[in-house]
């Protein structure tokens, strides 16, 4: 995999850009003047990342994976991550018939919802996972592979499904390994 150099990462404008960011040479990226990345995230191959998007320290967005932040926005916090595939959608199309759809469509035709999405600290979205408008992803939370987030979450728990269900609770110490982590970078 090919990184973008630091260089042209600074030329695309983003909102902010932490240090050590890797974004791949094949990822692409739209409306950077509103997407902000923190200090050692990583976007892979084929991601696209669009709209307001908020990335914090340590997210990691793995291959094929889609964030459409859109108007709403879309907020990752620290050390959360996409597996292969995902896709996280802050605004909608009305499936139900009764309006139209598409962005070929002017929007009085349509009726969108747009709802921001919130992916808590240590959240880990298993692959090819769909999380819906106005999800908020609890800290600590873990969604199995192939799983649609259609409601928010409570912390520390792990979720499967279509639509996905809390199943057992999930370990907290992660943390531990956190504190760690972070001690290191300091000295």
């Amino acid at each position: 995999m090919a990184f973008l150099t630091e260089a042209q990462l600074k030329e695309m404008g983003f909102k902010h850009l932490g240090k050590n960011v890797k974004i791949s040479d094949k990822a692409s990226l739209y409306n950077c003047d509103r997407i902000s990345i923190g200090d050692n995230t990583r976007i892979d191959d084929f991601c696209m990342i669009s709209g307001t998007v908020t990335l914090g320290r340590n997210v990691h967005i793995a291959v094929f994976s889609n964030v459409a932040g859109g108007e709403p926005g879309v907020t990752m916090e620290d050390f959360s991550g996409l597996a292969y595939g995902c896709q996280v959608f802050a605004q909608s199309d009305d499936y139900s018939g009764k309006t139209l759809t598409n962005p070929t469509v002017p929007n009085e035709y349509k009726a969108e919802t747009k709802s921001a999405i919130y992916i808590g600290r240590h959240v880990i979205i298993g692959t090819h996972s769909i999380v819906l408008p106005g999800v908020n992803l609890a800290e600590g939370c873990s969604v199995g592979a192939m799983s649609m987030v259609t409601k928010s979450t409570e912390e520390w728990g792990i979720y499967f499904g279509a639509p996905a269900k809390r199943i057992k609770n999930r370990s907290r110490q992660l943390l531990d390994l956190e504190a760690k982590y972070l001690a290191s970078e300091i000295q």
